[in-house]
């Protein structure tokens, strides 16, 4: 587990590790929730960045039409 430290004007670094896991670049808006006592941090996509998304899961999209059922 890695921590970090809220300085006197309420920033926090994200370490290293995680910006490169997650391949943030500085200037990135992430959008900050609370959830259940948690803070979250979820990146917002450019449209540059969401070019390509959903190919990188590996799996075809698959579209439900009104009245089909998943098996």
């Amino acid at each position: 587990m890695t921590t970090t430290q809220i300085s006197t004007k309420y920033q926090i670094v994200i370490p290293k590790e995680i910006r490169r896991k997650m391949s943030l670049k500085p200037g990135q808006k992430l959008q900050v929730t609370e959830n259940g006592g948690r803070i979250e941090l979820r990146p917002i996509l450019s449209p540059e960045q969401l070019v390509g998304f959903l190919k990188k899961s590996g799996r075809p999209l698959e579209f439900e039409r009104e009245g089909d059922r998943a098996l």
